[in-house]
């Protein structure tokens, strides 16, 4: 019997090329670095399983390319770059990462918000460029996270390890998603707000929405200008969530105070990007679930979802379900 064929995108941590490989051939991109579309474009034909990453798009002409394709696993949890109407409609279920980087990626946000309001990257460069001067009662003063209005724009399973992380500073907790969620109101003692009623009540607004058409520019220029002029705005979804080029209109011109970014718009942003010169912006490079532990346990989990696709079982998380229907 042929074996089944996997082409792997990028060197993944933990034991995924030995879990794939009691069940199939395993071909590894050997770079480190993205895989080129042409290289993935020239293997796709040959193979039956796919695990992939964030930066792979899957789009129609991969996925024609790939004629023999069974299954796609992705190592994240955010399926953005993958045309998932365009896999189920050729029975191709396409698995994701859920759950296991939650924690790791709450811990970022938040320590983005604190980052962000509390100035750090100011007081760092006066460090580094050696402009640490006497002590001054009102140098860098910032805003307080303990007892202030924490907006969450989203409230899934990010958004609620968030919440609990608020509790903890005594922050009082607004939301906001698509569908009011009561049982969460009382568990995590969150209220519930709109969007506009959210962006002008809160101290600090945390953006954890879920990327697809309808969030793309959802903090625009007209919520920024809702928010108070002392807020801090965190972005740990995807970085089209927020407008880029309103963002940096907002933070030199006083309509916000700071923002903590973990994604960006363009990603990977430029080093003479406007954003990145601003003083009042705290950027790094989408590192939400970076820890050793989180992502061993994500790429593990990519790779238990393509065996046992390939296997002939359900995938345990699948981001396009109905593909069983």
């Amino acid at each position: 019997m042929t074996r089944a064929q996997v082409v792997v995108t990028r060197q993944p941590p933990g034991a995924v090329v030995e879990m794939l490989r009691a069940v199939a051939e395993v071909w590894v991109f050997p770079e480190n670095r993205a895989i080129p579309r042409a290289e993935l474009l020239a293997r796709a034909p040959d193979a039956d399983g796919l695990y992939c990453m964030l930066t792979d798009r899957i789009d129609e002409e991969l996925l024609e390319a790939a004629g023999r394709l069974e299954a796609i696993s992705q190592m994240a949890v955010g399926v953005d770059n993958i045309d998932l109407a365009a896999c189920t409609a050729r029975g191709i279920p396409v698995g994701y990462t859920p759950d296991v980087l939650t924690e790791t990626t709450a811990d970022t946000a938040f320590g983005l918000l604190i980052a962000a309001a509390r100035r750090f990257r100011e007081g760092f460069e006066e460090v580094v460029e050696g402009r640490w001067g006497e002590w001054d009662p009102l140098a860098l003063v910032g805003r307080d996270i303990a007892g202030s209005t924490l907006g969450i724009v989203g409230l899934g399973r990010i958004g609620q390890a968030i919440a609990r992380r608020g509790a903890g500073f005594g922050m009082r907790m607004l939301y906001t998603k698509r569908r009011r969620d009561r049982r969460a109101e009382e568990v995590l003692g969150v209220e519930y707000r709109t969007l506009p009623e959210l962006l002008a009540e809160a101290d600090h607004v945390v953006v954890v929405a879920s990327f697809h058409p309808g969030t793309h520019h959802l903090i625009d220029r007209d919520a920024l200008a809702a928010m108070k002029p002392t807020a801090t705005l965190v972005n740990a979804a995807r970085g089209p969530v927020v407008d880029t080029d309103a963002l940096v209109e907002a933070l030199a011109g006083g309509t916000i105070a700071a923002a903590g970014l973990d994604v960006t718009d363009p990603e990977p942003i430029p080093a003479d990007h406007p954003l990145v010169a601003l003083s009042n912006c705290f950027i790094v490079p989408h590192i939400g679930s970076a820890t050793v532990r989180t992502r061993i346990r994500m790429a593990e989990r990519a790779a238990a979802n393509l065996v046992a696709a390939l296997e002939g079982r359900q995938m345990p998380h699948c981001a396009n379900r109905e593909v069983y229907a």
